[in-house]
């Protein structure tokens, strides 16, 4: 397995669409937490002093077998069929400092 980066970048004005699909979302992530294959996952605060102020997109850093694994796993995700994503990147990731570093 390898570690991964998925960056997503929200659609302007995603609140509504984030609403509409949040459980699937997260419930999608929590199932691979649950196989250990997460290092962290959260969304993107447009101000994270203001609460409320939005969100612009979503960081996952999970571990796949291959970038082929990962590029399906992030295009099958519901924010991505919903609408609420207007692109995703998919990058390796090696952890140098951290709990798998």
């Amino acid at each position: 397995m390898h570690w991964f980066t998925i960056l997503a970048n929200d659609v302007p004005d995603s609140a509504e669409l984030r609403a509409a699909h949040r459980d699937a979302h997260r419930e999608r992530i929590e199932r691979l937490a649950d196989q250990g294959r997460v290092l962290t996952a959260g969304p993107l605060p447009v101000d994270p002093e203001r609460p409320g102020s939005g969100l612009t997109g979503s960081l996952i850093i999970a571990s796949f077998a291959d970038m082929d694994e990962a590029r399906r796993w992030a295009e099958a995700d519901p924010f991505q069929h919903g609408g609420v994503y207007e692109s995703i990147e998919v990058r390796h990731y090696r952890p140098i400092f951290g709990a798998s570093g």
